[in-house]
């Protein structure tokens, strides 16, 4: 069986566990069950903590797993990055105190960085020259500053709606961006049947959240012009309407650019344009 280790909590846990049930894997049904067995998929899925999945695959006890590449960076592990997932987006920034004179990369020189992602953060600083003391703690690192620990911080922000209730503000370039991936053991073949199987299901996941399905009804002579609208993958599909002046088209579109593309198409002359979600997809 394929071992495959998801978050049991946290902000990629939810995404995580939708995309493999919408790729046709069992989930568990009890929030205290750690393993699941799925026969049919010949796979055993593990609920482990996230900061922990990198740790379990790098060593091959685990086959391949769905964990942040902020996580997977910071785990110091060989597991290797397999496949991007698109969801979980974050950005990893310093921030100090309001009053603070610290505004620029430089000025962290000597001083105090708190943050969970201790080695993450001392990579980055030692590749710039910067020599600073890395604290690491597993809360949230907000309140370090005001308690003495630290002098800035590093972490992960999103709306930095949380920093700024603690009085801090981000400064310097992003350490990273990051999102969640599919990573694999070293041990673990790339070509390995099983990752290929995964790995298809998955892209079709994506494939389905970020396209649909138009249909439209288009002069025959207007043809050219729709298609070069709306090329598709490899082509539109045509077909023949009753009546014989006009043909039918569908075809997979952005979901990010239908309302432009209806707009566009209507101006070229078709007609009756729908649009259909798509549940899953092979590409």
């Amino acid at each position: 069986m394929l071992r495959i280790a998801v978050p049991n909590k946290g902000m990629l846990s939810e995404p995580a566990w939708n995309m493999l049930a919408e790729a046709g894997y069992r989930l568990r049904t009890n929030p205290r069950q750690l393993v699941v067995q799925d026969p049919d998929n010949d796979i055993e899925l593990f609920y482990l903590r996230p900061l922990d999945i990198a740790v379990y695959v790098g060593r091959g006890a685990i086959d391949v797993g769905i964990t942040g590449e902020d996580l997977l960076k910071n785990s110091g592990t060989e597991a290797i990055e397999h496949l991007p997932l698109g969801f979980g987006a974050s950005t990893f920034r310093f921030a100090a105190p309001n009053e603070s004179p610290i505004s620029k990369l430089e000025d962290i020189q000597g001083k105090r960085v708190a943050t969970t992602f201790d080695k993450l953060v001392q990579d980055y600083l030692t590749d710039h020259g910067i020599q600073a003391e890395t604290i690491h703690l597993d809360g949230a690192v907000e309140s370090s500053v005001q308690l003495g620990v630290a002098d800035l911080i590093a972490d992960v922000v999103s709306t930095g709606t949380t920093l700024r209730n603690a009085g801090l503000r981000v400064f310097a370039d992003p350490l990273m961006h990051s999102e969640a991936c599919l990573i694999r053991s070293p041990r673990l073949d790339s070509n390995d049947s099983r990752l290929a199987v995964l790995s298809r299901r998955l892209r079709g996941v994506l494939t389905a959240h970020q396209y649909v399905l138009m249909d439209y009804d288009i002069p025959i002579s207007k043809v050219s012009a729709a298609v070069a609208v709306t090329p598709g993958f490899e082509s539109p599909t045509i077909s023949p309407l009753h009546d014989k002046q006009w043909n039918a088209v569908r075809v997979m579109v952005p979901k990010a650019k239908v309302n432009q593309l209806m707009d566009d198409l209507y101006e070229v002359g078709a007609r009756g344009i729908i649009v259909t979600a798509l549940q899953a997809s092979r590409i």
